[in-house]
Order: structure tokens, then C-alpha cells, then sequence
């Protein structure tokens, strides 16, 4: 089932998420429409604030990126076929120089901007069968996983922008708060009671 993807401004997307346990309710089943919810909006993370749950689930396909030509042949492999879950992940330290690359999100669209992060991390999360896994990202598989997991502690892209860059957009992010731009996919708008 495609859910709503929840839009700028609605606070479900400012909480730090809760972890949640493997008796959480229908969790595979919200896996799946989460899947299914991020291919139809043609993106590469999903996290569960983005569908209005404040709960610590992400997950990240990054085969799209794979096809790019600017990439290494390395990064393009480890990108292809890249498909996990994540629950309760904790990043547990963030390595390297800090480097910008153009970044958008499903719940602010239309938007577009270079974001700093650092190109290593190390993460400990849970899989979808709730096996405790430890690993190390780089480059662009970290920053997926970094964007998805700032979800999941409320913060958005847009807060690791520059105060000028923040003025320049809020008027583009206020439209996007109230619904006033056009979509291919469902999103549901916090100052607008129904899904679109």
C-alpha cells in the first residue's frame, strides 16, 4: 500500500524517533508499503517520520545512483543492489573531511541544495529480522544513510544549510507546508487535512 508522504512543517518530522521492538505492530507489513511508498515517489531512503511515525526505521535502495558516470566503478558496484533496513540505528562515529553533494528530499520536493557531511561513518542497527548488525559506509552510501538517519533525530536537510540560504527558501518551504506545489506522488500537507 502507497502511504502519504508527510511534507515539510508537519512535526512528526522534528521528533527524535523512539526505538521501537520486534513485537511492533505489523512492522513487516509497514516495511513493505514503506518499499513500495519509496519506489513510487522515485526515492533512494525512506524513513518512518516521513510516513508520520516517530519511530527509529529507515531504509535505503541506492541502485538508482549506481548508473552514475561521475562515480567510480568501485562506488557504482557498491551502490548496485545496496537494499537494507535499519531499526534503532545509532551512528557511532562520522570520519573524513566534510564534502558537499546536491541533496533533495520526498518530503520537501522541489528543493535542492549542497549539503556537508563527512564521507565515512560507522553504524549499529537492527535488521528487518532484528539481528544486530555493526558497519562502516563511504561516500555516497553513507550519505544516504546519513540524510535518512537525521530523519529519524528530526532534522532535516535543510537545517544543515547556511542562515542565507534558510531565508532564501522559506517561502518555497511555507508553499510546500500548505500544499501550494505539484507532485507525482501522495504527500499529506500539515496545514491541509486531506492526502493528496
Amino acid at each position: 500500500m502507497i502511504l502519504p508522504i508527510v511534507a515539510y512543517g508537519d512535526p512528526v518530522l522534528r521528533k527524535v524517533a523512539k526505538d521501537i521492538t520486534n513485537d511492533y505492530p505489523k512492522l513487516e507489513s509497514l516495511i513493505d508499503n514503506m518499499w513500495e511508498t519509496m519506489y513510487n515517489a522515485h526515492g533512494v531512503g525512506l524513513a518512518a517520520p516521513q510516513v508520520g511515525l516517530p519511530i527509529r526505521l529507515f531504509l535505503v535502495d541506492t541502485t538508482p545512483f549506481s548508473d552514475d558516470e561521475d562515480l567510480s566503478e568501485v562506488e557504482q558496484k557498491a551502490l548496485r543492489g545496496f537494499k537494507k533496513v535499519f531499526i534503532n540505528a545509532k551512528i557511532e562515529d562520522e570520519l573524513g573531511i566534510e564534502w558537499d553533494f546536491n541533496e533533495g528530499c520526498l518530503s520537501i520536493p522541489d528543493i535542492r541544495e549542497d549539503v556537508k557531511r563527512k564521507p565515512e561513518i560507522k553504524i549499529s542497527y537492527l535488521d528487518e529480522n532484528f539481528k544486530a548488525q555493526k558497519e562502516t559506509y563511504n561516500g555516497l552510501l553513507a550519505r544516504v544513510i546519513q540524510h535518512e538517519y537525521d530523519h529519524i533525530e528530526g532534522i532535516l536537510f535543510t537545517d544543515k544549510l547556511s542562515s542565507l540560504k534558510k531565508r532564501l527558501l522559506k517561502n518555497r518551504l511555507d508553499k510546500i507546508s500548505k500544499g501550494k506545489i505539484t507532485v507525482d506522488y501522495r504527500m499529506r500537507f500539515p496545514n491541509i487535512k486531506k492526502a493528496r
